[in-house]
């Protein structure tokens, strides 16, 4: 259901009756025009991609004196395709919001002899992170050790490309299953039986690691246990199915309703011509002949119907793709987003816990003792209130509850100024400034 709406409504039209169900007596050739012409409202996906995109709403920071020089390189391109650290953290949150579970494989290329560091540069050789898509995964064995959950073995699914040897310009997808167990690797594909013929699947390579441990770290959305999460936003998910087949309804009732009956009683039997230019004759005293249309009860109720719908949508999330008009005071804009924020934040400290042991098996790929971490931004609660609490901060600060330094800090924090900006710097150029006119009002210090 996740992926068919996040695909859209064209994902969501080759789903067919799994979302639109077909009605009883309801002729295949309406059923089919009726899906045809029904469109997806993207409740689910731009929420998805609205919340998961606030924590990277600011770049992913690290401290360089804790991050070896050699790791912080590698930040440019992470997993070996061009991708920074800053979005593939936020590609891994996105997913793991969308689905519940997701995972960064910390990958090395096999190497059948040790290289020397400018050797292992020239050929590109290091590690690097893998996505691994909650869709992937297939199965998973972990014991308990040193008081800690870890894997014993790990599979899931993979594509990888290759150039078909028989047409050099045509490049193969080929879905293969890799199993990891520590200090050890195996990639199955499925192939015919040399004696039976038929598909099945095979051994096709396997080798060993130098790491004796399974160097795979899960994301969670909201997590149940280990290995196990759920999507935070699945009431979502289903009210937006929801509104999909009472869209198609209210389409459908629109569709009959814009097109009235031509109703004639007792015209006779000679041909009838209907137009502008026309005029019918009818000898009987009962004779009518008029356009019966649809009263408009059942199109507004359908209407209330998907409104009621969107309205609770909005309440669990899809509020952030819309600003609601009138006046919003401070409680009330907190408490619309304060469940959201906490979840949310709960998340971000999830991926970011994720993120360092992963830096820390890039270590341990590459001799380094530790890998250290990154800070990704989840002080959602300043920059929801934004302009509304500003005017409370400058409020103290004009009562004298509240320092120079601290209220320039809060309203940065609330992304109301350039993040760059640094207030010892702010100072200088403050007491630079030339004195106010006595004639105008003195400006605020903010």
């Amino acid at each position: 259901m996740i992926s068919a709406l996040l695909g859209g409504t064209a994902a969501m039209r080759k789903a067919g009756k799994t979302y639109l169900p077909r009605w009883p007596n309801e002729e295949d050739a309406f059923y089919q025009n009726r899906l045809s012409t029904a469109t997806l409202f993207p409740a689910f996906s731009r929420t998805v991609e609205v919340l998961s995109g606030k924590p990277f709403s600011r770049p992913v920071t690290w401290d360089e004196k804790v991050v070896p020089a050699r790791i912080r390189e590698m930040f440019a391109d992470i997993d070996l395709q061009g991708t920074n650290l800053h979005s593939f953290l936020a590609d891994i949150c996105e997913e793991a919001m969308a689905y519940g579970l997701c995972g960064i494989l910390v990958e090395h290329p096999p190497s059948n002899k040790r290289i020397s560091l400018a050797e292992e540069r020239h050929r590109g050789l290091r590690p690097y992170f893998v996505k691994v898509t909650a869709n992937s995964l297939l199965d998973f064995d972990s014991e308990r050790v040193n008081g800690q959950e870890t894997f014993t073995m790990l599979r899931f699914v993979e594509t990888v490309s290759e150039r078909d040897p028989d047409n050099e310009f045509v490049v193969k997808s080929i879905e293969q299953v890799r199993v990891l167990n520590p200090g050890r690797w195996r990639v199955y594909r499925e192939k015919p039986n040399t004696t039976t013929g038929t598909l099945e699947w095979q051994l096709h390579d396997e080798g060993k690691t130098s790491l004796q441990k399974i160097t795979f770290v899960p994301v969670y959305g909201d997590k149940r246990g280990f290995m196990h999460g759920r999507p935070p936003l699945t009431e979502l998910a289903w009210l937006n199915v929801e509104h999909w087949q009472s869209r198609s309804d209210q389409q459908t009732i629109l569709h009959v309703a814009r097109v009235p009956v031509l109703f004639g009683k007792k015209l006779g039997d000679g041909p009838i011509s209907v137009g502008a230019a026309s005029a019918i004759m009818a000898e009987e005293d009962d004779a009518d002949l008029r356009y019966v249309e649809h009263s408009g009860k059942a199109i507004e109720a359908g209407r209330t119907d998907i409104l009621d719908l969107e309205e609770k949508m909005r309440q669990i999330g899809a509020e952030l793709l819309v600003i609601k008009p009138g006046h919003r005071t401070v409680v009330q804009t907190l408490a619309d987003n304060e469940a959201g924020t906490s979840a949310l934040q709960r998340m971000v400290c999830d991926l970011t816990d994720a993120a360092r042991l992963a830096l820390q098996y890039l270590a341990e790929w590459m001799g380094e003792k530790d890998g250290g971490h990154v800070t990704i931004f989840s002080d959602f609660g300043a920059t929801t209130l934004a302009e509304a609490s500003a005017d409370f901060l400058v409020g103290m600060h004009k009562a004298r509850a509240l320092s120079d330094e601290t209220l320039f800090n809060e309203i940065q924090r609330r992304g109301l100024i350039n993040s760059e900006l640094r207030w010892t710097d702010e100072l200088l150029r403050i007491r630079a400034m030339p004195p106010p006119n006595k004639d105008k009002p003195v400006p605020d210090p903010v």
